[in-house]
């Protein structure tokens, strides 16, 4: 019979009344963070708020230039003057053929009123003989003309007003399309001026892999500062992906700043793996203690389920959750001990649960034995 030398780690296995849980290490993250992007390129000409500082929505952080967007803005004001000029010329213009169209109306009134008056008297001397038929004749055409030339004039002045709407409407058009690249223009113009956008802490100034520097000249789009919400944090806790598949929604957690311990509950669980752990949220439902900030390093546990007269033992080496495996059970008074199959359940921090093989009180070798795996007895020293 082999004696296998070393320290043995062994465990009497026994019941177990309270939370399965599983464990991370993690950092706490601001729950509100916001990126603020340049909206046009620019130089950076001046840093005025370095990161740290405390912010407010309106507070200026950095100061950028751009000619271009400068002198687009002057153009287009000068083109809007000159526009709204064109309009009032234009409103000054129809009023002007208003009042010609009405004097043509009026002059073509009066001659008809002429020439009428010139028909009747001609028709009258033409009844008594005294005027020949052709010069009546002549009276009715002037007469007949006149008032086709005053209807014509009267359909001339009540069109006007369409006309001079929709002529108007045009000019008014080219007034508002400029008015609104002004606007715009001068929004860039703004938008120079980069500010914070909420209430919070400056965190970061420039991509992380290359900080804002004076002088820098940024693409449109470029992240120019971060600014956090630091009145509420949560905590990213990174749990191994063999222990995260039972993790859910709402479960109840426990998050150790190294200062205290803040309860809190599951939030969002990162649907990726990354480096073999999953990213799980946090929220925090206790007063934070004092010291915590952004990316200060915490521990968290989260409870996965309660467990009532749950026979565990502490998880042994190479031990996962529902598995077989062989564990050195300890006999004769623990001078020796035998293999036994052994069928593990559900899994804490530091225990596993037994659902066969294992009685209370039997006590086990919990360290490594792996080179003792072609043995079913061993003796122990």
């Amino acid at each position: 019979m082999p004696k296998p030398g070393g320290e043995r780690k062994t465990f009497f296995f026994t019941t177990y009344e309270g939370f399965r849980q599983v464990r991370g290490n993690g950092t706490l993250v601001p729950e509100d963070i916001r990126w603020i992007p340049t909206v046009n390129s620019g130089r950076v000409e001046l840093i005025l708020v370095l990161p740290g500082a405390r912010v407010q929505a309106d507070s200026v952080l950095v100061l950028l230039s751009n000619p271009e967007v400068e002198q687009a803005a002057f153009d287009t004001e000068w083109q809007l003057k000159g526009a709204e000029a064109e309009l009032a010329n234009l409103r000054g213009q129809l009023n002007t053929e208003k009042l010609t169209q009405q004097k043509a109306v009026a002059t073509a009134g009066a001659d008809y009123s002429n020439a009428k008056l010139e028909f009747e008297v001609q028709n009258e001397l033409a009844k008594a003989g005294l005027v020949p038929q052709i010069t009546l004749k002549q009276a009715t055409a002037k007469a007949e003309e006149l008032a086709k030339l005053l209807e014509i004039e009267q359909e001339r002045l009540s069109a006007f007003p369409d006309s001079a709407k929709a002529r108007l409407d045009v000019q008014q058009a080219k007034v508002s399309q400029l008015r609104a690249q002004l606007d715009l223009r001068r929004q860039h113009q703004a938008a120079l001026r980069i500010r914070a956008g909420m209430d919070g802490v400056l965190q970061r100034l420039g991509d992380p892999a290359n900080p804002l520097q004076l002088g820098q000249q940024l693409a449109a789009g470029a992240p120019v500062a971060r600014v956090a919400n630091m009145t509420k944090l949560k905590a990213a806790v990174k749990i191994a992906e063999s222990q995260a598949r039972d993790v859910q929604l709402d479960q109840s957690a426990e998050i150790d700043t190294r200062n205290g311990v803040v309860s809190g509950h599951v939030v969002r669980i990162d649907p990726a793996v990354e480096n073999g752990t999953v990213t799980v949220d946090v929220a925090l439902d206790g007063a934070l203690p004092k010291g915590a900030r952004p990316d200060l390093n915490v521990d968290g546990s989260i409870q996965l389920e309660r467990l009532e007269s749950v026979l565990h033992i502490g998880r042994p080496v190479q031990g996962q959750s529902d598995s077989q495996m062989g564990l050195f059970k300890l006999v004769n008074a623990g001078k020796g001990a035998v293999r036994v199959s052994v069928k593990l359940g559900h899994s804490s921090v530091s225990s596993i649960e037994i659902l066969a093989g294992l009685q209370a009180g039997d006590q086990v070798i919990l360290s490594d034995m792996s080179q003792w795996d072609a043995h079913e007895r061993v003796r122990l020293n």
